[in-house]
């Protein structure tokens, strides 16, 4: 998945907007099985000795896709529920664009349809969640996330050093919210600082330190995903769980856990 901090994308279009077939329609669990087979079929050609005697299994893509369950992202797509994809910079690939907010969708979409006649009457905001969105880079597909800007402030307060810009999708979370259901661990994961701080009021004052930002850590979407895809199982990284925006971790996890 591709990320330019808070760059704005909509600003840098290039000359045109086009559309690719990119189903998110019925055929999306049909593409998604063939290419997990594919994968898995490429992964069994190019095993090589080293990777063949690995004792622990590393945590898989699907195990990933499930801990963004709940999580809507925005798009534009035509009325086939196609996505329509802008060109990258050099205009040398299509990416899909993802919006955290919907407002920004509606933005893109706009742009849409002033740069294109065909797609004018056509085009609508919809939304994908993260788990298909994940899947579907599985697949090869490549996206731009355009984050909040609001969140991308948050986090450089919490990070002077980054004062040039934040790189990806700011996430947010605290060990102190860290809890155990059915001898389960799950370590949720914020998309915005105002709901971390609102979990975090909750906390009882004998198990924080004063000043709840100082229990706060921010780190990027993009390498949270990268670490979880190459870390092993048992090593902590499967505890993490995406809290969608607006909801507590209590609700979320009752949620997926019924």
């Amino acid at each position: 998945m591709e990320s330019r901090g808070h760059s704005n994308p909509l600003l840098s279009f290039s000359s045109f907007v086009h559309q690719h077939c990119v189903r998110l329609g019925t055929d999306l669990a049909t593409r998604l099985d063939d290419t997990k087979r594919a994968l898995a079929q490429a992964h069994h050609n190019l095993l090589s000795p080293k990777h063949a005697l690995a004792a622990t299994p590393t945590l898989g893509s699907n195990h990933v896709a499930k801990s963004l369950v709940g999580t809507s992202v925005y798009t534009v797509s035509n009325s086939n529920n196609e996505f329509v994809l802008i060109s990258d910079a050099d205009g040398a690939k299509s990416i899909g664009l993802l919006c955290f907010r919907q407002e920004d969708a509606q933005a893109f979409l706009a742009q849409v349809r002033s740069r294109s006649r065909e797609l004018r009457n056509k085009a609508r905001v919809v939304p994908i969640t993260l788990d298909q969105v994940y899947m579907l880079k599985v697949e090869g597909i490549a996206f731009r996330f355009l984050p909040d800007p609001v969140q991308i402030k948050n986090a450089l307060e919490l990070k002077p050093a980054n004062r040039g810009g934040f790189d990806g999708v700011p996430v947010f979370q605290s060990e102190l919210l860290v809890v155990k259901k059915k001898n389960k661990r799950y370590c949720p994961v914020y998309f915005s600082k105002e709901d971390i701080e609102q979990e975090l009021s909750k906390v009882s004052r004998a198990s924080r330190t004063p000043g709840a930002s100082q229990q706060i850590v921010v780190g990027s979407l993009e390498d949270v995903l990268k670490r979880m895809e190459m870390s092993e199982r048992n090593s902590g990284w499967e505890d993490l769980i995406f809290i969608p925006p607006g909801k507590s971790h209590s609700q979320h996890i009752q949620e997926i856990t019924e």
